[in-house]
């Protein structure tokens, strides 16, 4: 315990602190002079945000109608919006969700830093916190990545694997593979504190190192002795106490970044691929090695219209040896954003190997872009505990959407999302920024 206090001082102390030479006539000189003088006008009024109409400009215009808007005033980049939603398991929510976006330097090579942070309370109960941020120091010499979560939740346990009926004679893998789709709610007070620090090596090649300690305490559910839930037979199996666990590791990242903003990307590459090390000594209940990957391209469709994108994702983590908590089990909206899988219910699929594909078409649909719309797919896809390999069986999800361009300067957004699954899955899902 006194290493693992250590450590976590050191982590919060930490968080502080192709030319060539050619020669031309004048006459092919001028055309590509020309040329390139019209692709970059092309692009600037393309990209020229004070064509665009957001929230602010909507706001203005309501309380000031007669007011012109003054396009030399910078804007703010912070973002503050109700945090409401119902659904059987959490009761009526009602809380907030707060963005914010700042470059930390005036060039054109540092990206955008972006945090976030959310805060609620629901009739049953339940409240949750969490604060994260993606910080890039100028230059991108340096990039911060992390997050606070805590709360006291309640979340819906559907069972081990991807869907597959259980065929076999015996009665608690039965019950942790669930082919009936019962939903067994868990109850239990989380905290979980990451940060991972990155250092450039070449251009947009980053390499870092972290900390995660995720800790769960006072878990209650129907059963925890006699294999009743999906959730003790998982436990009595490998060896987890029924009522709490720590899920602490070290974390080594590669990361590759070309995308053009963080919050809503028109072109370029987000890819990372890490190994997380939970070990004891710093306080893990148990030893385990993750391999997670997470790949993004953005392609733009169009020069006049660049928010005009195809968007790809896919992400996936692996157990390469030791064993993970029930509900650390990657799966379904587990990735760092929570927002995979639209169609199904958080961990609504969650295995020890896991992998999430999706597909994204985005378009504006005003010509001042202040409603667009997308259309989305995805596929999941994990192993179990009675014979299915990961890749072999595949649970899709799909739906569309209105994205509200709340502010411009920072291409932040309200997504408002409805999906469907399979198993009667389907749902609202409202949040800022996209998906991915």
């Amino acid at each position: 315990m006194n290493i693992r206090k250590l450590l976590l001082l050191v982590l919060l102390l930490n968080i502080f602190g192709f030319t060539y030479g050619q020669v031309r006539s004048v006459r092919d000189s001028l055309k590509a002079d020309s040329a390139h003088i019209k692709a970059l006008r092309k692009k600037k009024i393309a990209n020229n945000i004070n064509k665009q109409y957001d929230f602010g400009d909507l706001t203005r215009n309501i309380i000031h109608p007669k007011r012109k808007a003054d396009t030399l005033k910078k804007r703010s980049g912070i973002i503050v919006v109700p945090n409401v939603s119902a659904n059987p398991t959490i009761g009526e929510q009602l809380g907030i969700k707060a963005v914010a976006g700042r470059r930390l330097a005036n060039d054109s090579i540092t990206y955008l830093s972006v945090a976030a942070t959310s805060a609620a309370v629901t009739t049953k109960g339940i409240i949750n916190f969490y604060l994260n941020h993606n910080i890039f120091t100028p230059g991108n010499k340096y990039n911060f990545q992390g997050n606070i979560s805590v709360s006291k939740s309640v979340l819906p346990d559907y069972g081990l694997g991807i869907g597959q009926a259980y065929t076999g004679n015996n009665a608690a893998d039965k019950i942790l593979a669930d082919p009936t789709h019962q939903a067994y709610s868990i109850h239990s007070y989380y905290f979980d504190l990451k940060e991972k620090v990155y250092k450039e090596i070449v251009k947009n090649l980053f390499f870092g190192v972290g900390l995660d300690f995720a800790v769960r305490r006072d878990i209650t559910f129907k059963d925890t002795v006699n294999n009743a839930t999906p959730a003790s037979v998982y436990n009595n199996q490998h060896g987890f106490p029924q009522n709490h666990y720590a899920s602490d590791g070290f974390l080594f990242d590669a990361e590759y970044v070309t995308r053009d903003n963080p919050n809503r990307a028109y072109s370029g590459i987000y890819a990372d691929l890490g190994l997380r090390v939970n070990q004891t000594f710093i306080g893990s209940t148990k030893n385990a090695v993750q391999v997670t990957s997470d790949f993004r391209k953005y392609f733009s469709l169009s020069a006049t219209n660049p928010e005009e994108v195809f968007a790809f994702w896919n992400w996936g983590s692996y157990l390469a040896s030791g064993a993970i908590p029930y509900l650390e089990l990657p799966g379904t909206a587990k990735d760092g954003s929570f927002r995979s899988g639209r169609g199904y219910t958080t961990q609504y699929f969650k295995s020890t190997e896991y992998n999430d594909t999706e597909g994204e078409y985005r378009f504006p649909i005003l010509a001042n872009k202040f409603v667009s719309g997308v259309v989305f797919g995805n596929l999941q896809t994990g192993n179990d505990e009675h014979g299915t390999k990961i890749f072999q069986v595949w649970e899709p999800g799909y739906g569309a959407g209105l994205r509200i361009l709340f502010n411009k300067a920072t291409r932040t957004n309200l997504a408002l999302d409805y999906a469907f699954g399979k198993f009667g899955n389907s749902g609202f899902f409202l949040n800022l920024n996209e998906a991915f």
